[in-house]
């Protein structure tokens, strides 16, 4: 089964402030969510094939609750500042066709409880919180095929064409990231600090825009 790559996800602080450095550059925002039951909320920027999520907790109780306290987003947005990576990686099926299938890693299914009972989000098994967290959404297609976010930017990017990680210390070495790295949709490099640089319509103006210290986010364009 080949996957694409659904969302970026960036934990940052409440209320994610920083989403007026992606407005600034010329981003346009779309459709914010509040994951009830879950106690994290977002704020989301749509491109063709995916998108990036800035998220955070907005209640504490909430996100120590089961089932959302195994997704451990509440020990990765405590830990932001700590040493855990702040990145995650969600892909979907490149064909809805393959919606059954199982991706090439271990998976457990964490039923959100902002979810229908019968859907669940495959969250990768032993990955560190030093590694980017890597989740399977099956029931996931992309926001062009939705037709319901807002696509065009005043920067004039259409699609994310390539995502690279930066993390301090040795690669990943978790199963769920190799496979990640193994079929080509996100690459791993070493960095002082963790980044996710973000390619748009391959980088054709050979410019960037470095959002750090705000954001772990260089987006390339």
């Amino acid at each position: 089964m080949q996957l694409a790559l659904d969302h970026l996800v960036v934990i940052c602080d409440p209320g994610a402030p920083q989403a007026q450095s992606l407005i600034d550059l010329g981003l346009t925002e779309g459709s914010a969510n509040t994951h009830t039951g879950q106690g994290t909320a977002n704020r989301r920027f749509f491109f063709r094939n995916a998108y990036v999520e800035l998220l955070w907790v907005d209640d504490l109780a909430l996100s120590r609750r089961e089932p959302a306290f195994r997704t451990r987003l509440w020990e990765r947005w405590m830990r932001r500042r700590e040493g855990a990576c702040p990145l995650g990686i969600a892909l979907r099926p490149a064909d809805p066709k393959d919606a059954e299938e199982h991706p090439a890693f271990a998976t457990w299914a964490y039923h959100a409880p902002y979810l229908a009972p019968q859907v669940s989000i495959g969250i990768a098994v032993n990955s560190p919180l030093t590694e980017p967290e890597i989740l399977y959404v099956n029931f996931a297609t992309s926001p062009a095929s939705k037709n319901r976010e807002p696509l065009d930017h005043q920067l004039g990017v259409k699609e994310i064409t390539g995502l690279r990680i930066g993390v301090p210390g040795d690669l990943p070495q978790a199963a769920a990231a190799k496979a990640v790295a193994a079929s080509g949709l996100a690459e791993f490099f070493r960095a002082a600090d963790y980044v996710a640089e973000v390619l748009l319509d391959g980088a054709v103006h050979q410019r960037s825009a470095d959002l750090r210290p705000g954001l772990p986010l260089i987006f390339r364009y």
